[in-house]
Order: structure tokens, then sequence, then C-alpha cells
């Protein structure tokens, strides 16, 4: 088996949603954040022929990243065997057990109705996350007053602190204010999404490019006033 460059950049980004993650059997991957408030599953194209835990997925890429060439990976009872530098180097990396990873729930994830819905482009969220950055926004806002929609970088916790607002799409009435930690929005990888935003206090981002999605709770302070 070998992976694509979209596997493993899905990969990397899933590692910092979680330490570790169970891979199974098929072309399904998910994960999710130790706190829960993170859960995210992508299709990918190769077929994982065999259940294994990886306990530190970051350390498991880097492995991975020392073969220039294309690696391929190779199954035994206990270890995954990752093959490169044209076949002489085999390396050994040992499983875990399930029990010692945080796992996603086998349900399918039922999004309650949502009440906001926009598209949000790769600029506009680049845009978004590099001003969080530069004006240290703890937490990211989609706010409207009923006519606009917009992204806000705030600090709930400081009235005197710089924020941003990007204006995305025309309101259709609803006045709120849905609050996320900027770590959380973070852990999204960057691109293209269509986005849905329920009172009930989750969001789903779902990719427009590739078939990767993500559900991110909001947090206290997000508010919802029906028109």
């Amino acid at each position: 088996m070998k992976l694509s460059k979209e596997t493993i950049s899905i990969l990397k980004n899933f590692g910092a949603i979680n330490q570790g993650i169970l891979f199974k059997r098929g072309k399904k991957l998910k994960t999710v954040s130790s706190h829960k408030n993170i859960l995210a599953e992508v299709d990918i194209a190769e077929e994982i022929p065999a259940e294994f835990g990886v306990y530190d997925l970051n350390n498991f890429m880097s492995v991975v990243s020392l073969h220039k060439d294309d690696p391929t990976f190779e199954f035994d009872e206990t270890h995954v065997i990752i093959c490169g530098n044209k076949g002489r180097s085999k390396i050994k990396y040992r499983f875990c057990v399930p029990t010692m990873l945080v796992i996603p729930p086998e349900k399918q994830i039922s999004m309650p109705d949502a009440e906001i819905n926009f598209e949000l482009s790769m600029e506009d969220f680049d845009w978004v996350m590099r001003a969080a950055s530069v004006l240290s926004s703890p937490q990211i806002a989609v706010e409207s007053d009923g006519n606009t929609v917009s992204i806000l970088t705030v600090d709930l916790q400081n009235d005197s602190a710089h924020t941003d607002s990007l204006e995305i799409c025309k309101g259709n009435g609803d006045k709120y204010r849905m609050v996320f930690k900027t770590e959380n929005i973070s852990k999204i990888l960057m691109g293209d999404y269509d986005v849905s935003i329920s009172s009930k206090g989750v969001s789903h981002f779902k990719s427009k490019t590739q078939p990767l999605q993500y559900w991110v709770t909001t947090e206290i302070g997000s508010k919802f006033e029906k028109a």
C-alpha cells in the first residue's frame, strides 16, 4: 500500500486534532479531539487493509517523511512496515492497542437542523486565521445583525482588545453570535467549505473540493435570536 500526498496532508492535519489514531479497514479515516469538541472524517483514495492503532500520529508521519521516495506500507500482526529508500530500508513501527487511544464514535453524527448556512472561501478562511493570529484573538465569532453575516476575531474577556470583522454574506433577519475557540478552528485544513451552524451548539464544515468534513462545538457566549 502507498499513501497519496493528499492523504499524507490530511493525516498531518488529524495529528493536530488528536495525538493518536485508529486506522480501520476501508477508505474512511476519523479522529476526535481529547475534549470531544472537534470531530473530523475523510474518505481517502487508498484501501486500508488492516486495523491498527498509532499512539503518536505526528511521530508516525515524521517517520514516513524520512523517505524522500514513495514508501510502501506492509503489515504483520503487530507492526506496520514502512519500506523505502529504494527498498533498502524497512522501518517496523509497532501498533498500539485501541484502549490507549481517544477514538471517535462508531455512529454517524446526526447534525441538528442548522439555522445558519454560508460558504467560506479559502481566501476568507485564510484572512480570518491570519487576522486572529496577528491580533492574538482567542475566539472567532460568526455574527449577524440581521442584515449582514460577518466573521469576527475577538477576545470576549477583554473589551479593549483589537478585533477584525469580515463580511461574508447577506443576513436573513436572524440575529446571532456563534462563538468558537480560535485554536479549534485552526485545526481545520485550509480550503473552501460549506458551513452550517446550529443554535444547539454544533457546527459542520464540509469541504467543497474533497470528501472531508469537520464538526466543531460552539462555546459559551453563543446566542441566537430568530427573526
